[in-house]
C-alpha cells in the first residue's frame, strides 16, 4: 500500500468513538460502517433520534453535529469522533420543555410523534440562523421533512410563535 497513513478496519472490528453528546462526554464502540443514527440510539441510548427512510429524505433522524442540523442516517458514526452531537434529548437538558417544545405542545404540532424529534432539531437550527422567518420560509424549511399526521399547519404556527416570542424579548444588558 502506498498510503501508510490510512486506517484499515477489518469487517466486524469495533472502533472506540469519543464525542460530546448533549453536553456530556461519551464513549461508545462501532463498526466502521455503522450509521450515526444507529450509534446514538443503540450504543449511546439516545432513542429520541428516529430512523425512518435511511436515505436522508424523511428528516426523522435529524441531529445537530457541531451545532448544525444533519441527517444522522447519512453519516457514519466514525465521522463524529471528537465532535459535538446534540439530539432531541439535548433540547431539554434540565427535564423541562424548551420554548420550541412548549409551542409544539400548545399548537398541537405533533400527533404520532415519529417525525417530531427530527423536525424539532431542524427548527431549532433554523431559528438560530433565521430569527424572523416568514410562513413561506418555515414551510420551505419543513419541506425536508415528512409528516403524515399534522398537515404541517400547526408546526408552522408553533415555529412562527417561537420566533415572534423570541423577537419580543428585550435584549439583556451585561
Amino acid at each position: 500500500m502506498s498510503n501508510t497513513s490510512s486506517i484499515k478496519l477489518d469487517r466486524g472490528e469495533r472502533r472506540k468513538i469519543m464525542l460530546t453528546l448533549n453536553g456530556r462526554e461519551r464513549t461508545g464502540y462501532c463498526e466502521s460502517r455503522d450509521l450515526l443514527s444507529d450509534f446514538v440510539r443503540h450504543e449511546l441510548g439516545a432513542t429520541g433520534t428516529h430512523v425512518g427512510c435511511e436515505h436522508g429524505v424523511c428528516g426523522a433522524c435529524t441531529v445537530h453535529v457541531d451545532g448544525i442540523a444533519a441527517r444522522s442516517c447519512l453519516m457514519l458514526a466514525v465521522q463524529v469522533e471528537g465532535r459535538r452531537v446534540d439530539t432531541v434529548e439535548g433540547l431539554a437538558p434540565d427535564q423541562t420543555l424548551g420554548d420550541l417544545q412548549q409551542a409544539f405542545q400548545r399548537h398541537h404540532a405533533l400527533q404520532c410523534g415519529f417525525c417530531t424529534a427530527g423536525i424539532l432539531m431542524s427548527c431549532a437550527d433554523y431559528l438560530k440562523r433565521v430569527p424572523e422567518p416568514t410562513e413561506t420560509d418555515v414551510r420551505e424549511m419543513l419541506s425536508g421533512h415528512l409528516c403524515r399526521c399534522t398537515g404541517y399547519t400547526p408546526i408552522v404556527a408553533a415555529v412562527l410563535d417561537v420566533a415572534a416570542s423570541r423577537n419580543r424579548k428585550e435584549p439583556e444588558h451585561a
